[in-house]
Formats: structure tokens, sequence, C-alpha cells
């Protein structure tokens, strides 16, 4: 009896060993592209941006989700570093907070080539894979950063900006945010306003991924819908598993499927088990339920570390995504929906947005109302003069409401 108890556990940890060997395996060729990553914010509350601090080194760094060791154990190819602000930052400091973000990541790739490479399309991901470099790429999150401006939009693009989430947890003068969904906000543009469909379209010509994490269910359908490329969820788990309203609902995950998009499962418990503990496995039921619904071809990673307080046990930090492709092999995921998984429908979905993409068509150049736009300290340089017509029959019933009030009073 208990030589044969003996056994069948030997025989246990020998597959176990085999499934976590042919991952590492598997990511050699093929390393995961982790769709958010929240390392530059950590590194702007705990040094404000100073990485020559000896503290700050990437090598060395304690107290994160994320360093370089973590990073090489866990045989991550590419990173969407996030260049996030808060939203009190919104009609005040966000361009300028958003501006040092992305120089942050700039310098993480100056100060360790070694390690990092900053890329800007989807050939030279696959270059610094040879390289075994991390390929660190931008995405903004949250569209407070623009601030409203598709030349700032522009700006960002230039400065290697290659996803935008429409909004973060507020909303902003064109889109609505998640929160509309829980009612602790209103909805104010029902989805995305005429200009932020001028945002979307603009994002298309450019080449920008439209990054739908954080925004509203009106704001998913009119983003699936109106866009002309394939659009991700950098950082959203499946609704259906934890009814969370940050999460991916099975009717949008079949518009996922339809558009050919991707949602990239994000490993924070309240978004996984809607509890404050959850598991690896549970972060794997995720997966398994976006493959079922929306296709092999639709899931990717997006691990929201060191932007969130707890993580699934097994997946406490970077160094852990081997034992997530482990349990996926053990799941009977096969080789090359492990390879998409990983890194292949990312890049799958980033070609298609360079292939719409047309930057020799004329910009959008239409700007946003005067009347949409808040914040008492800004200024309306170019609406006194420049044509403006979504702006001049608001501008006209205002001025006759004040004339009638006066004529009411006399």
């Amino acid at each position: 009896m208990w030589s044969g108890w003996w056994l069948w556990a030997l025989v246990a940890i020998c597959t176990a060993d085999s499934y976590l060997e042919k991952a590492k395996q598997i990511m050699k060729d093929t390393p995961v592209i982790d769709g958010h990553n929240d390392l530059p914010w950590q590194l702007l509350k705990k040094f404000n941006n100073q990485l020559g601090e000896k503290s700050a080194d990437l090598n060395t760094l304690n107290g994160t989700h994320t360093n370089i060791k973590k990073l090489r154990t866990g045989q991550v190819g590419g990173q969407f570093w996030s260049a996030y602000t808060p939203c009190d930052t919104q009609n005040k400091d966000a361009v300028k907070r958003t501006l040092e973000q992305i120089d942050v990541i700039h310098r993480m790739c100056q100060l360790y080539p070694e390690t990092f490479v900053c890329v800007t399309n989807s050939s030279d991901i696959r270059q610094a894979f040879l390289q075994r470099k991390v390929a660190s790429l931008i995405g903004v999150e949250g569209g407070h950063s623009i601030d409203s401006s598709l030349g700032v939009l522009r700006t960002l693009y230039h400065l290697g900006m290659r996803y935008l989430t429409l909004t973060h947890s507020c909303n902003t003068p064109w889109a609505d945010n998640w929160l509309v969904d829980t009612g602790k906000d209103d909805a104010h543009s029902h989805g995305l306003s005429s200009f932020g469909k001028l945002v979307l379209k603009e994002l298309n010509r450019l080449g920008v991924m439209v990054d739908l994490a954080h925004v509203s269910l009106a704001t998913m359908k009119a983003a699936l819908k109106e866009s002309l490329a394939p659009v991700i969820f950098s950082h959203s788990s499946a609704y259906a598993l934890c009814k969370h309203q940050r999460n991916v609902p099975d009717d949008i995950l079949q518009l996922v499927n339809q558009t050919g998009s991707l949602v990239m499962v994000n490993f924070y418990n309240e978004y996984v088990s809607c509890k404050e503990t959850a598991t690896l496995s549970q972060v794997a039921d995720h997966l398994d339920h976006i493959k079922k619904v929306a296709g092999a071809g639709t899931v990717g990673f997006g691990g929201d570390y060191d932007g969130v307080s707890r993580l699934p046990t097994g997946l406490e930090d970077v160094s852990k995504y081997p034992n997530l492709i482990a349990e996926l092999l053990r799941r009977n995921w096969t080789d090359e929906e492990v390879k998409g998984a990983l890194a292949n429908n990312l890049l799958r979905v980033f070609e298609r947005v360079e292939q719409v993409s047309r930057h020799t068509q004329k910009p959008e150049e239409q700007p946003i109302s005067l009347d949409e736009l808040e914040g008492s300290c800004r200024t309306s340089y170019g609406y006194s003069s420049a044509p403006c017509p979504q702006h001049q029959p608001r501008a006209l019933l205002a001025t006759l409401g004040l004339f009638m009030l006066s004529q009411w009073l006399l």
C-alpha cells in the first residue's frame, strides 16, 4: 500500500516537472509579451523618477513585483510599460505627468541597454526576441492624458505611445469609464461622443492600438463597432467568472472574436476571484473561458504587476509566468495555443493595426468644442477666431438665453 502511494506521488512530481520544463522550453523562442506593467509608476512614487539613486537600481530593486532578475526568470520578452497618471490630474497637469512617465520608460532603456530595448513596431519586437532583450513599449493609461487634444495624441505617438487606454477610472469629455456601469459615475458620452469617434479614427490612422480596459460597456461596443483595426483589453479578465465591471462579459467576448481583437487577462485578485485571495489555477480558468467563448487567438496576458496590491498564490511577481504556462499545458492547451497567448496573438493584432494605419492620410483637425471642456485655468486660444461648427450653436443658444433673461428682468 505505502509503496504504491509513493509511486503515484513520484509520478505526479515528475509530471509537474515535465510541464514546467516544456513551458520554459517553449518560452525560449516565444517569450511572454505582457500587456500592462506599472513599474514606471512605482519609480515615480518611490524615487520621484530619479533612476540614478542606488536603491532604484533595477537589477536589485526591492519591494516591487518587477526587477530585471525577475523578468529574466519569468522569460518576459516584451512589456508594455504603463505611462499612467491618476484621474485627479485631469484638467490640471495630466499631459506633463504623462510626458514624465514616458521619459522614465525611455531612460530605463538608456540605462539598461543590455536588458531593455525601446521599440515601436511589431518587427522590432521579433528582433528583440532574437537579441534576448525585453522589447519595451509604451501604453498610455487613460484618455485624460491627451487632454482632449488630437495634437497631444499625435505628439504622444511620436514619443512612442503604441496603445491608448480610452479612459481610466473617470470619464473624459468624450468617453465613459467602467464606473458608469456600477452607478458610481453618470454616463456622459453614452459610449463615445462625436469627438471620441475622431480620437478613435486618429488612433487607427496613426497605428496606435485602442485599449478598452477601464471603459464602460457602451464605450466597448462603440469602439468595437467604429474601429477599423482590432482592439485590445490590455488588462481585463472574464466577467462570467468574476462579476466585476472591470471585466469583459460574454457578449463583448463574442465581438472580440468577430473583430479579431484581444483580451489580456489581469491577475488582480479582485478581478480574478472577486475576493481578496485568488490562485494561479483561477487565472487559468479565465484564460480557458475566454478561449472557449472568443477563441484561442483572442487570449493574452496583462498581469497588472506593480499596479495592484493583491496577486494570486503562484503568481506573486513577474518571475512566475512559466508556472502559468505549465498549468495551461496541463489543461491540454496545444503548443500553438500557448505560443499565441504568450506573444503571437498580440503580434497579430499589432501587425493588423500597422496595416490599417494610413500616415499619408490627412490628420483629423476638428477640435473638441470649448464648452465640452472643463477646468477653470484653461485658456481659449484659437476658439474665438477659428471656425468651430460644434461650438457656435451652443454659444448662440447661451447668448440668446442671456438676452431673454435680461429682457425678463427689465
